[in-house]
């Protein structure tokens, strides 16, 4: 019973944070992100016919990112947003070898590092406010550029090397908690390229057995909102 009262009564008190913050038509932010990022892969006939190459698997890796945040109120619950990001990620290639030199191992690992500039337009669905709390989910498409892709070439002799650009989609959900000054948003979402990303170089017995490769991307971000 003491319990009861003593919450009725710390829910009575409570303050509101940013009661005027639904009123807003547009508002921004800065995000923090950290991602998890694999290749989705689709072997090419080559590689039935190779003896060179008897296994070919993609391997997860982490990375971060920074951006910022856009975000202008269409309807009740409904909001368009825009997050341009700069994002830090790689990927691996593992390859089993069927005759390897003297000089290599027979599993080889490729790292193939990216930065991508990436700029997404999604649309946010939330919930109602309840006290300084709500939830929302998210979708969108998005469009990323990898300023690494020159070095990638630079290196094709080791290297696999991807498009400079892909087009994706993106879906989440994420927590909106009203603090007095900002909103702190924590978001997951999964964020995959669509076209196949591959640059394939029939010379290279790291490429040649390959067809297809996209992008696969779990992103955690933190939203800082004013």
């Amino acid at each position: 019973m003491l319990f009861l009262m003593h919450a009725v009564e710390t829910n009575a008190q409570q303050v509101i944070n940013l009661p005027d913050h639904e009123l807003k038509q547009y508002y921004f932010g800065i995000t923090l992100s950290g991602n998890a990022a694999r290749f989705h892969l689709l072997h090419d006939q080559n590689f039935l016919r190779s003896d060179s190459v008897t296994v070919v698997s993609p391997r997860n890796n982490g990375g971060f990112g920074l951006g910022l945040l856009g975000t202008l109120k269409l309807m009740p619950h409904l909001e368009l947003r825009t997050n341009p990001h700069l994002i830090f990620t790689s990927r691996t290639l593992s390859y089993q070898i069927s005759y390897p030199r003297f000089d290599e191992k027979p599993i080889q690992e490729k790292l193939i590092e990216s930065i991508y500039v990436s700029f997404p337009i999604q649309l946010k669905f939330y919930s109602d406010r309840i006290s300084n709390f709500r939830v929302y989910v998210m979708s969108g498409l998005k469009y990323e550029y990898d300023l690494a892709s020159n070095s990638q070439k630079r290196r094709a002799e080791d290297l696999v090397k991807l498009a400079k650009g892909a087009a994706g989609y993106e879906l989440g959900f994420g927590f909106n908690f009203y603090f007095p000054s900002f909103i702190f948003s924590p978001e997951i979402k999964i964020s995959n390229t669509i076209p196949n990303i591959h640059s394939r170089d029939p010379n290279l017995i790291y490429s040649n057995v390959i067809d297809r490769l996209q992008g696969r991307m779990i992103v955690f971000s933190l939203h800082l909102e004013g």
